[in-house]
């Protein structure tokens, strides 16, 4: 009677095991796979632009370093580059995963004129 009642309880705690496993595994499935699609995968797609980016750099290109150094490629390596920032025509050699950004920055978003707000207050 004791053995028939201890195969029945093992029986039936087998399954129940496995549902509960499931159901404690789901949440942490579904949260890996936000955490992929949220965090993990855009910025994958991030490295890929700023790899094709570089890859594309050419002379006259003006760009702006990860320092925020301004200037226009004036000669391309396989690693680095060489730009003038300045009037003066200063060069400099960077490496390419220094580069920031290609093309001007837009200053869209900043105040067009400094007086006209100090002057409102």
């Amino acid at each position: 009677m004791l053995t028939q009642t201890a195969g029945v309880l093992l029986t039936n705690s087998g399954t129940n095991g496995s549902a509960s496993l499931l159901s404690m595994l789901l949440p942490f499935v579904i949260l890996i796979a936000v955490f992929y699609f949220l965090l993990i995968r855009p910025e994958n797609k991030k490295k890929k632009a700023a790899a094709k980016m570089r890859s594309e750099l050419a002379v006259g290109d003006e760009i702006t370093t990860i320092g925020g150094v301004v200037g226009t490629i004036c000669q391309v390596k396989e690693d680095t580059i060489i730009i003038e920032t300045s009037a003066d025509r200063v060069r400099m050699e960077f490496t390419k995963w220094a580069i920031s950004t290609k093309g001007t920055q837009s200053t869209e978003n900043a105040p067009a004129d400094t007086k006209d707000s100090k002057d409102k207050k």
